[in-house]
């Protein structure tokens, strides 16, 4: 029986947990540091089960262990994405509920900003958290406690983003358990460490490490994205695991042919790639390259991953997102809610056999009810196709989500802002292709009486949504339409706009 948070705290204490390029962690260290975590967040802060914290602050070991201490605490942790303007992040830390937001010293200001008049507390990573964290209790965390989980912020259909509340097993080792299956299920199975390359606000890059470390992997977590320090890491420490997205697999082939011949890449025999959608020259490029040891999946924040395909089988089924994991029946409807034949495109659900409700959106049960029609059913707007043999062909998304490399931006959102400024009557935000990012932001702007299209407006605009959005949400491109295509109902026709850009593509994403 599990008697540590950690299987290799019991085996292998001081062998190496965590390693932020600034601060490592043995498991023991680790071990001491979570349960203290854990302790302060009940005793000092006085949180209950099912209480909120929020985390904001650069990739660093600390963010890592205030999910680890959330999820032995029993409450619900939101880490927060720091490209996010001011705004957005009071909107965040406000609407989770959090009574708690662990930050860096970069982002302390807006955090206290967010928070202002709530009465919640921050606590600034470095000196101030290792001074609390030194003086709470060390006493282990009961495994048979309620266990927390993370709530990440996505889009949803109103335009403003909405926590998910995963489905999690009630108690604290049942929870760890899982996260160990989970693990093995989809690869990792402990064997070497893994290489953190994305952002701790997402969910893939942080919660794949997560649940790797509940198999015995290491996790190294890069501050920033580089792809020659990449290749640097994944040589010198005999990376074996890693998750990356397609924009990265773009700037990896960039680099000149002698970087590339160095890469020796000894250990590395899974990359896990989602989040965005990849070219297939992109795919076949970085098989050629290191070989069949990409896997790609397809799921998202709510359900977890779905599906899964290895390099030789998609080389075999080339664009499929794989066959449906074991716990998943996957299917495509019309818009009445029945079956489509294999091959027909319709609109994507899941079966999920462990969970009647497999997730939540946190304080939305409309939205909830929308997205699980029935029970153990649920639908994430996708679009697609499922075959005879049961691959999963994605073709378009329900809503205009856009992904740009690997981030969910909804155009709501974006239009809201833009329609506030004086020379737009009308306006239309949708993803168009692009070869690093996937999508890349376009806004299509119907302009008010009295102005006229000019490469000085198409600034203006765009600086006036850079004041009020994060950076990543802007319109790469602005252009000036006569008249925007709207049904007399005032429904906008996105499609007649979007088809000039992906004609003659496969892909609709």
């Amino acid at each position: 029986m599990r008697r540590t948070l950690f299987p290799r705290t019991a085996t292998d204490p001081h062998a190496l947990a965590l390693d932020d390029g600034a601060r490592t962690r043995t498991w023991a260290g680790l071990e001491d540091r979570v349960a203290r975590f854990a302790n302060g967040l009940r005793d000092d802060l006085g949180l209950a089960a099912d209480d909120a914290i929020a985390v904001l602050m650069h990739n660093r070991e600390e963010g890592i262990e205030a999910v680890l201490a959330g999820i032995a605490a029993g409450v619900w942790v939101t880490p927060i994405n720091w490209h996010l303007a001011p705004a957005e992040v009071e909107y965040v830390a406000r609407d989770c509920g959090a009574k708690a937001v662990f930050a860096d010293v970069a982002h302390a200001d807006v955090a206290r900003r967010a928070l202002a008049g709530t009465g919640a507390r921050v606590l600034v990573a470095g000196d101030e958290l290792d001074a609390w964290l030194d003086a709470a209790s060390d006493a282990p965390p009961s495994l048979d406690g309620p266990a927390g989980g993370n709530m990440i912020y996505t889009s949803g259909t109103t335009g403003r983003p909405k926590g998910v509340k995963r489905a999690r097993p009630p108690q604290l080792g049942a929870a760890l358990d899982a996260q160990a299956a989970y693990a093995r299920r989809i690869g990792l199975d402990g064997g070497g460490p893994h290489l953190v390359t994305g952002p701790l606000y997402h969910s893939s890059p942080l919660m794949m490490a997560i649940y790797e470390m509940q198999t015995g992997a290491p996790a190294i977590v890069m501050p920033r994205w580089d792809e020659r320090a990449f290749l640097e890491i994944v040589d010198e420490r005999e990376v074996r695991h890693s998750h990356l997205v397609p924009t990265m697999f773009v700037r990896l082939l960039r680099l000149p042919d002698d970087v590339r011949a160095r890469s020796r890449r000894p250990a590395l025999d899974r990359v896990l790639h989602g989040a965005a959608p990849i070219s297939p020259a992109t795919k076949r490029a970085m098989i050629d390259w290191w070989g069949p040891i990409l896997t790609e999946y397809w799921g998202g924040t709510e359900g977890g991953v779905q599906t899964l395909i290895h390099a030789d089988d998609w080389l075999a089924h080339p664009g499929s997102v794989g066959r449906a994991l074991p716990m998943f029946e996957i299917w495509a409807a019309d818009d009445d809610g029945r079956r489509l034949p294999p091959g027909e495109v319709g609109t994507l659900f899941a079966r999920d056999e462990r969970h009647a409700q497999p997730f939540a959106y946190h304080g939305d049960p409309a939205k909830t009810a929308e997205a699980i029609p029935a029970p153990h059913v649920f639908t994430l707007g996708d679009m697609g196709s499922v075959d005879a043999d049961g691959y999963v062909f994605l073709a378009d998304r329900k809503s205009n989500m856009i992904i740009s490399g690997g981030v969910n931006i909804y155009p709501a959102e974006i239009e809201q802002v833009l329609v506030a400024h004086p020379a737009v009557a009308d306006v239309a935000v949708f993803g168009v292709p692009d070869d690093e990012w996937g999508e890349s932001v376009k806004a299509a702007v119907e302009l008010a009486p009295g102005f006229a299209p000019s490469p000085d407006l198409e600034r203006e605009i765009v600086a006036f949504a850079a004041e009020r959005l994060a950076r990543y949400k802007l319109p790469r491109s602005v252009d000036f339409e006569r008249e925007l295509p709207r049904h007399p109902s005032g429904k906008l026709y996105v499609r007649r706009l979007k088809e000039r850009y992906w004609a003659g593509r496969d892909e609709r994403i």
